[in-house]
């Protein structure tokens, strides 16, 4: 079945058309504004205190602001944005050894990297040191 248009109508949208542009350069947008949002490590003035050491467990993490702080091994502190690196969700949970951002379902290591999906790229580094009992901003 094959439709003709009205004579006098070349050039002209009809309304099915013009609403169906409308919606695919809405989702356009929309899918350009999710697919763009990267997560960056903010700046901070060095020396903040983030956590106490010894509330970081050995084997685990801690989540405090918009820091996640791991203690992989014991003694070895690694410091990582809480912002999830799929769409910028704050991280929420430590579960046996896994950040986890309930958002989407991405986990992530100890380390930073990506566990499970369906994020793709590890937690961003966030610059850390310990000064005596305390995990501080480097």
């Amino acid at each position: 079945m094959t439709f003709d248009r009205p004579t006098g109508a070349q050039g002209r949208l009809d309304r099915r058309t013009a609403l169906a542009g409308a919606g695919a350069a809405a989702a356009a947008v929309t899918l350009a504004a999710c697919g763009s949002a990267k997560s960056t490590p903010a700046r901070k003035e060095p020396g903040v205190e983030v956590v106490k050491a010894a509330d970081v467990p050995v084997g685990g993490a801690v989540i405090a602001g918009d820091t996640v702080v791991t203690q992989p091994v014991a003694g070895s502190f690694q410091g990582f944005s809480a912002a999830c690196t799929h769409l910028g969700c704050t991280v929420s949970k430590v579960d046996r050894g896994r950040i986890i951002c309930r958002c989407h379902g991405s986990a992530f290591g100890l380390d930073g990297t990506v566990a499970t999906g369906p994020a793709e790229r590890p937690l961003d580094p966030r610059p850390i040191r310990v000064d005596g009992d305390r995990i501080v901003t480097a």
